[in-house]
């Protein structure tokens, strides 16, 4: 062994018992060979002698490497030398008479390579310099199996690295693959494919590898060559006994079903295949679907029926005449039995969409009016695809009842996968209603009678196919119950599945009840029916967490829905759910057992839309509402008085059941209106009041609690809506405990609410605004920056967030205040102190912040404080300074400067509005100030924007006129061509 061999080996090896210097110095050496001039000869002379695998595969991978790079620079001998010993080895040849190589005796990886190496050489001279690369080779063949591999193996790396458009390809590629495939046609296909049609007949019963190897390759051939070289009277009967015949291996029985597959996916006009496929008889194979399932034949035959229906169906699409497109609707009418019991009963390949074909047949259909029996049949076979396509494998039974990670995972995919069968299904209901609904009733009906260890499945898909046919349904049949709807829903409401302590089974049961309310809506008789589903252990009893949270929820929208047709069941219902309402209060919810939006809560909303009615009697009412809050507000109140004593470690479990409670009475509330409250039944207003109070000592007792502090802020955010004014003995108190800290995200909270209230009370909340707004500033610009945030790397930090919404929160706040006639707040004693740093962040902003929507927000405020606070001209100024302020710094900085800046983008729809305020504003300080803002504006403004004096001119027309619009359109113009004239040369600030 040389030294070459040797350092081949060595970077080679995988063992991890080389040196790392030694095999750097390895690889390094064969480099330094691979790039001298010899190198083909070297590589070629290795190949005649070496019979070690690793030396066989570098010395390959070489010369594959050097004609794609150095081709064009190799000499007329070199790529002659190169091009007959390569061949030689394909043929199993020696190269000379000395010679005696044996590649083709080496592993599959070695031949596949020195295919990809005879393939360059076809790209680069076949067929201007090697025109007999083909018709040299097929005499070769005779040799035996080993060359036949060889050959095809040869064809299928040409396929692989030139002719399939399975791959990108580049333009040149395209071209040569062009060429090659030209040259083949007219040369040598008919010859290749006749080799083909006598290596299968000779090797058939003697060996089937060697005809399996050929089908493979011959299938990829078919799409491009002539169809007339194998659709004929010898290949298609050969091809349908090797498919037949029984005593063949599944293997090659299977490459001839993916050559039969070939021919019918071959691109042709729509006539012309239409005959092909008439002549192929393929009910011939319908026989062997019904073989064992799990067999790659069976798969294949699959593969090769849904792709024969999916041709007949697009020929049909593609005919125009109806006597031409009734032979593709029959050979479909023939297939599709099989095609349905694929579906249901076999592995299909993946690149088959089973709603794509299935949607596009019963497209097809909405045509046909009414169906024919058969089609009628076909609908039924598409409903039972539907139906075994969506049932869940029984193996993921206890994981989606625990609903683990597996069981999440197989729930997710599951909902995935069903999106668009569900699309088919309401597709289907639309074709054939009537066959649908009573499929639908017998699926109902069936899965009912089986017994309970077995129907887990069958139920859930019976209830979802019925569950998503609703979607298609229209409110007026939903509510006169067409159909047979009028027998479906009673049966669903008053049955009681034997699976129904699955976790899917009894969710999709109550979900499939909410869709159908509108119909009992209309039918009360049911309601009774409906309330036993809802309340029993079907719905909020089930002894799944799932199901009963889920329950709920569902239970507050059908109580939404039904509402006064409920009355009569109040007390029932209310009896009913007392222990789940005890449960719910009681319960660790540190467990996060279930989180998200069905935390448990709709119970009390579904109760408060109940007793919340005027329809319940006052005395009733009062009732109901006493037993719920008084127990509720104990166990606060109790939890309170024992705060400051307990023991550290009960207290994450005392503020989560703190957190349960407050969230009970929130949704409670929310039944209950603002009139009913404070007009008609105040008493009930009291009860309310009472519970603030209580609730409101928590932010005293947990002030730092975020998760309390939170609950609480939004049971106030209800009682707004809830009390009205009556809320207002109650703000000052609440506003003081919530100002208590001043961290963003709580400033945040805290604005929030008292935006709600400035936009409920208007005016109303003057005094209270004027108390609290000198802290909320206070704290506020002490903490924002002035001049903006930084950016760049390290600037996006969650504090940094945090700052950022909180100043965006409170530009809304300043215009909440600002649009709601309340701009006097900032002129009280208290709150003067802070005009200037108020001024100065409303200005940068309005002039420089990257959000439109804010910079219009800002420029508005202005706007409203100028109408505010300044009379007409010489008239008292209600701020000293303020006017001055808005003409020399407001207006040339915002409404000139800003603008001219070349982020101003006109062609943007927020930028433009923000314009159009810009604009307003200089309307309204002209109407204000007068020529004291004209002179500025125009005299100091303009010409350090380089405005010419004629412009000027028609600005003042423009602002002294009454059409806004001309104003604006002028200004704009105006703007642009400052713009040009400056050349990005001045930048204003």
């Amino acid at each position: 062994m040389d030294d070459l061999e040797k350092a081949i080996l060595i970077s080679f090896d995988e063992s991890g018992t080389i040196d790392p210097v030694l095999k750097s110095q390895a690889i390094a050496y064969c480099q330094q060979i691979k790039e001298s001039t010899s190198i083909c000869s070297i590589c070629i002379e290795r190949l005649c002698i070496s019979k070690i695998v690793q030396v066989e595969f570098w010395c390959l991978q070489s010369l594959h490497e050097v004609l794609r790079v150095r081709y064009s620079s190799m000499g007329p001998e070199e790529k002659s030398f190169v091009r007959k010993s390569v061949f030689s080895m394909a043929c199993f040849e020696a190269i000379d008479d000395e010679s005696s190589v044996r590649v083709l005796e080496g592993p599959a990886f070695i031949k596949n390579k020195l295919a990809q190496v005879l393939v360059t050489l076809i790209y680069f001279e076949y067929p201007l310099i090697w025109a007999s690369v083909f018709t040299d080779y097929l005499p070769h063949l005779s040799k035996g199996a080993t060359v036949i591999d060889m050959f095809c193996r040869v064809l299928n790396a040409l396929d692989d690295e030139l002719i399939s458009l399975d791959y990108p390809r580049s333009a040149e590629e395209t071209t040569v693959a062009a060429r090659v495939k030209d040259a083949m046609r007219q040369q040598c296909v008919s010859q290749i494919v006749r080799a083909w049609y006598d290596i299968i007949s000779m090797y058939r019963n003697s060996d089937a590898e060697v005809c399996t190897s050929v089908l493979d390759s011959m299938r990829r051939y078919i799409t491009w060559i002539d169809i007339g070289l194998i659709v004929n009277d010898a290949f298609i009967p050969l091809l349908f006994e090797l498919i037949l015949v029984d005593g063949l291996p599944d293997q090659l029985r299977g490459a001839a079903v993916s050559c039969v597959l070939a021919v019918v996916s071959k691109r042709m006009d729509a006539k012309p295949k239409i005959r092909l496929l008439q002549s192929l008889q393929i009910s011939r194979v319908f026989g062997l679907i019904a073989e064992d399932s799990d067999s790659e034949l069976v798969e294949k035959v699959a593969a090769l029926l849904t792709g024969y229906a999916t041709e007949a169906l697009d020929c049909s699409k593609r005919l125009n005449s109806q006597e031409d497109i009734a032979v593709p609707m029959e050979l479909l009418d023939e297939v599709l039995p099989s095609v349905f019991y694929v579906m249901q009963n076999c592995e299909i390949d993946t690149t088959f969409s089973i709603v794509q074909f299935l949607s596009s047949y019963v497209a097809t259909m909405r045509s046909l009016s009414p169906l024919r029996e058969k089609q009628l049949r076909h609908v039924g076979q598409i409903l039972e695809v539907i139906r075994a396509q969506i049932r869940y494998d029984p193996s993921f039974r206890d994981n989606l009842d625990a609903l683990d990670k597996i069981g999440r995972e197989e729930e997710d995919r599951m909902v995935e996968f069903r999106k668009d069968l569900f699309v088919l299904l309401r597709s289907v209901g639309r074709v054939a209603p009537d066959v649908t609904q009573v499929f639908i009733r017998n699926s109902l009906a069936s899965a009912v009678a089986t017994s309970a260890d077995r129907n887990v499945e069958e139920v859930e898909a019976a209830l979802s196919l019925f569950y998503a046919y609703g979607e298609s349904i229209s409110d007026e049949a939903l509510r006169s119950g067409s159909g047979i709807l009028r027998e479906l829903v009673p049966m669903l409401l008053s049955t009681r599945f034997p699976c129904h302590s699955s976790r899917l089974v009894a969710l999709v049961y109550l979900d499939t009840i909410v869709r159908y309310m509108k119909f009992v809506q209309e039918h009360t008789e049911y309601v009774p029916m409906v309330l036993a589903a809802f309340l029993d252990e079907r719905g909020i009893h089930h002894p799944n967490v799932n199901v009963s949270r889920r329950a709920s929820y569902l239970f507050m929208r059908a109580v939404k829905m039904l509402k006064a047709k409920l009355v009569p069941f109040v007390e029932t219902i209310f009896q009913s759910l007392q222990d789940t309402v005890v449960q719910f209060t009681t319960m660790d919810c540190t467990s996060k057992e279930v989180s998200g939006s069905e935390d448990g809560s709709h119970i009390f909303e579904a109760i408060g839309l109940l007793i919340g009615m005027e329809d319940v009697p006052l005395e009733k009412q009062a009732d109901f509402l006493s037993a719920l809050l008084t127990p509720l507000c104990q166990l606060v109140e109790t939890s309170l008085l024992n705060a400051k004593v307990q023991n550290p470690e009960d207290s994450p479990a005392k503020i989560a059941s703190i957190q349960q409670i407050i969230m009970a009475i929130n949704a409670l509330s929310k039944g209950f209106s603002e009139r009913l409250v404070t007009a008609s039944r105040p008493a009930i207003g009291l009860m309310f009041k009472q519970t603030l109070d209580v609730l409101l000592q928590i932010l005293v007792v947990y002030p730092k609690v975020e998760p309390l502090r939170c609950k609480v802020t939004s049971f106030i955010h209800r009682m707004v809506d809830t009390l009205g004014t009556s809320v207002f003995p109650y703000l000052p108190k609440a506003l003081e405990q919530l100002l208590a800290e001043s961290e963003p995200k709580k400033m945040v909270a805290f604005l929030v609410l008292l935006n709600q209230l400035i936009c409920k009370f208007n005016t109303g909340l003057h005094d209270i605004l004027e108390q609290v707004y000198p802290s909320i500033a206070s704290r506020i610009f002490n903490i924002l920056p002035r001049e903006g945030f930084p950016s760049g790397p390290g600037s996006n930090t969650e504090e940094i967030r945090e700052l950022q919404e909180l100043q965006r929160t409170l530009y809304t706040f300043l215009h909440v205040i600002t649009t709601h006639d309340l701009s006097s707040v900032f002129l009280s004693s208290k709150s003067r102190g802070y005009m200037d740093p108020m001024m100065q962040l409303l200005l940068h902003a309005a002039c420089n912040h990257k959000d439109m929507l804010v910079r219009k927000s800002c420029v508005q405020i202005f706007i409203k404080l100028i109408k505010d606070w300044c009379s007409r001209p010489f008239g008292e100024e209600k701020v000293p300074g303020f006017q001055s302020f808005v003409i020399e710094i407001f207006a040339t900085n915002c409404c000139l400067y800003s603008v001219l800046d070349k982020s101003f983008e006109f062609h943007d729809a927020h930028t433009l509005v923000l314009f159009g305020e810009m604009v307003l504003a200089q309307k309204v300080m002209y109407e204000k100030f007068g020529n004291d803002f004209l002179v500025h504006f125009v005299s100091k403004g303009f010409p350090t924007a380089g405005c010419p004096q004629d412009l000027a001119a028609q600005y003042c027309q423009k602002l002294q006129g009454n059409d806004i619009e001309a104003l604006k359109s002028f200004y704009q113009s105006l703007i642009e061509n400052l713009r040009l004239q400056q050349n990005g040369s001045l930048v204003f600030r």
